[in-house]
């Protein structure tokens, strides 16, 4: 099949032995009605993909039947790890760990629930490894809370079981001026946070929002160069034709590409790859 016919939103890619895996969030289950799991899609070009192939079945008596969004997988220390969000039926949101020995699955918990603080409706989490490879959760505390969504920062245990630290707020979203738009009058919307460090050094932080021409990816920067440091957000959105919640990886080529989620539609979402070059600095799109 090609990506148009694959319902998805937040494409995630994980590149494996030769094959590209691509994760998400079930178009059809997304904002409602039950949500059951996550597939997997498989391909060696990006362009011809099999699957789905299930990869998460909700188990008898877990903690959430809704919202299943953002599957995230990593290679670490033998095994692969998903960070997923999660709503479970206390109005609660959050980024819980999976782990599994196959990237094909099956994954099961492997944190005890949310990793995320559990009065903060939280999603989006992803992996992060510092300068000194201490791992670390990036993720969004949802507007919806705090209407000014904030994309937070928290040190995870050395096995991505549990969370060692409180968050630190590394920016809101009413810092994208002059292009971040309002939802529903006062509120300002994060999503979808992915960090990517460059072979200059430097990292970058690829993150959603709104704009007045809809669903945007926008770049945020450290001035160390770590997630430590003050954050700022560029001037202007990478991506701003209704489609984001995407992430960069390098193809088999060694290539950039950037995968994100357009139309912002739902039930009409398909993944979208865009050829991405880096230089000076700058992301660019190739002609």
């Amino acid at each position: 099949m090609k990506c148009i016919d694959i319902n998805i939103r937040d494409p995630y890619v994980l590149v494996c032995n030769g094959v590209y895996y691509m994760y998400g969030t079930r178009g059809e289950s997304t904002f409602k009605g039950e949500a059951f799991g996550f597939d997997v899609y498989k391909s060696r070009n990006l362009t011809d993909w099999e699957g789905p192939a299930e990869v998460f079945h909700r188990p008898e008596n877990f903690f959430s039947k809704k919202n299943y969004w953002a599957p995230e997988v990593y290679f670490h220390d033998g095994k692969f790890y998903m960070f997923a969000t999660f709503a479970n039926d206390k109005n609660g949101l959050g980024t819980a760990v999976l782990v599994s020995d196959s990237p094909e699955g099956p994954f099961v918990m492997w944190s005890d629930g949310y990793v995320t603080p559990e009065n903060d409706r939280c999603l989006d989490g992803t992996l992060y490894f510092s300068k000194d490879r201490k791992p670390y959760m990036v993720y969004c505390h949802e507007w919806k809370q705090i209407h000014d969504g904030a994309v937070c920062a928290a040190a995870l245990s050395d096995d991505l079981k549990c969370r060692i630290s409180e968050p630190r707020v590394l920016f809101h979203a009413s810092g994208a001026k002059p292009f971040v738009k309002k939802f529903l009058f006062r509120n300002y919307i994060t999503d979808g946070p992915f960090l990517i460090r460059t072979d200059d050094g430097k990292l970058h932080m690829l993150w959603s929002t709104l704009t007045k021409t809809g669903y945007a990816e926008a770049m945020a920067h450290s001035d160390n160069d770590d997630v430590s440091g003050i954050w700022s957000v560029d001037e202007t959105p990478l991506f701003d034709r209704d489609g984001g919640h995407g992430m960069i990886f390098r193809d088999l080529n060694g290539d950039y590409q950037l995968v994100l989620h357009a139309p912002n539609t739902p039930q009409k979402e398909h993944p979208v790859f865009i050829s991405m070059r880096y230089q000076d600095g700058r992301w660019e799109k190739n002609s």
